[in-house]
């Protein structure tokens, strides 16, 4: 098995006419890591996610993911790629007409695994979220908190490599902010390399983790117990 899941080499990522969204990033994240990419709005974070998941190219430079160069994928490759990388965001992006168990499912359906698989996997990622005694309840029922844990849930019935939170805890109150943290780090504990996006210095002054600081594109620090001093 290689040493590094997730690689990038002197990547850039230029938006015509000349928008700079990251510039010459070299970054190495080991299986099994936790690491968090900090930095202010416009610095870049997206833009790394977003080369991560193949919903961009880079316009230089080489994007590897255990191993595969995913650079130059091609369209039918990305939901291979996104099988691997679970992705979960800010703003949940749950389905309001279906059960947490009917969301959860929902990417495997897709994917058409079979039926007795689903039966299987779902109640195991409910349970690992918290939420198995939830699972016949609509979004509209769930605090925002356990909304975020769905969208977690959904992200991991792929049992994915990687697991990429863009700033998952931005629309959360401190307590549920701590929960979901803890929820990450217990994926983590299973072997899951998890990429954590955020500019929030107290989740991140909480982890003693790597920290990766983006600005102006760049990477300008890598520390690995890092702090956020922004």
């Amino acid at each position: 098995m290689s040493d590094t899941m997730i690689h990038f080499e002197n990547v850039s990522k230029i938006y015509p006419p000349d928008s700079v969204g990251v510039r010459n990033i070299n970054l190495r994240i080991k299986p099994g890591e936790f690491v968090s990419v900090i930095g202010q709005s416009g610095t870049g974070k997206t833009t790394l996610v977003r080369l991560l998941i193949a919903e961009e190219r880079p316009s230089h430079g080489k994007v590897s993911i255990g191993g595969w160069d995913i650079t130059r994928i091609k369209d039918r490759d990305v939901p291979g790629l996104r099988r691997q990388i679970g992705v979960v965001f800010q703003d949940f992006k749950l389905l309001p007409q279906k059960t947490v168990w009917e969301n959860a499912a929902f990417a495997l359906e897709v994917a058409g695994v079979s039926p007795k698989r689903i039966q299987s996997t779902v109640p195991q990622v409910l349970k690992i979220v918290g939420l198995e005694n939830k699972m016949h309840r609509y979004p509209r029922q769930l605090s925002g908190g356990e909304q975020q844990r769905v969208a977690i849930a959904r992200s991991l019935v792929h049992r994915p490599k990687v697991l990429v939170a863009d700033e998952p805890t931005g629309n959360l109150d401190s307590l549920n902010t701590r929960e979901i943290m803890d929820l990450l780090l217990k994926i983590n504990e299973f072997g899951t390399t998890v990429l954590l996006v955020t500019h929030n210095r107290e989740v991140v002054n909480a982890l003693h983790r790597r920290v990766v600081t983006l600005d102006g594109g760049r990477v300008v620090s890598d520390q690995e117990v890092g702090r956020y001093y922004l």
